[in-house]
């Protein structure tokens, strides 16, 4: 009940507790607080919602989404609510990947999103539906550094990965890792 709730671009990230407070024309993500990484409150969480918000409002049309290390997966819920194709979302944490269906069916989306129990992309259904036309990677410096080749063996060429989870200091070493990968 603490929480409140969390303006995005066009998301509103929300509680149960505060579902009649969902503005006209934004689009809610319902997220209840619980043992697992994502309600919105975030900067990095927040940011991620921004910067979809932002690729959106550029003209992207991503077919294919990946939210690696996906916590509450409110960042596949966001693309589910937005975007047609396939989306996956996967955490390393058992734990979380309950969490994850539980707020996927909450919001309705759960025929949308597949969740697995993977580090990084080691689950057969993250291969079987690469590339990808958008990750989401949400995590720590080290594992995005970690993860950098097999985001760039994941992303479609043109697609966009969109990278969070670090501190300002840190973000020069996970730039040159994937600009090392070929990215931009």
């Amino acid at each position: 009940r603490e929480l409140h709730s969390v303006e995005a671009g066009r998301f509103f990230v929300y509680g149960s507790h505060d579902a009649d407070k969902l503005p006209e024309g934004r689009i809610g993500l319902l997220i209840e607080a619980a043992m697992a990484f994502g309600t919105g409150h975030h900067g990095t969480t927040q940011g991620c919602l921004e910067a979809v918000d932002k690729l959106l409002t550029e003209g992207a049309q991503p077919r294919s989404v990946a939210d690696i290390g996906c916590g509450t997966a409110v960042l596949a819920i966001a693309a589910a609510k937005v975007l047609e194709g396939s989306i996956i979302a996967s955490d390393i944490d058992p734990v979380a990947v309950d969490v994850a269906r539980a707020n996927a069916a909450a919001n309705g989306v759960e025929a949308r999103i597949a969740c697995v129990e993977a580090a990084g992309f080691g689950h057969p259904e993250l291969a079987r539906n690469a590339p990808y036309d958008l990750v989401f990677a949400n995590i720590l410096k080290g594992p995005l550094i970690e993860l950098a080749p097999d985001v760039a063996a994941h992303v479609a060429p043109g697609g966009h990965a969109i990278l969070s989870g670090l501190l300002t200091p840190q973000a020069e070493d996970v730039i040159a890792a994937y600009e090392a990968q070929g990215f931009t």
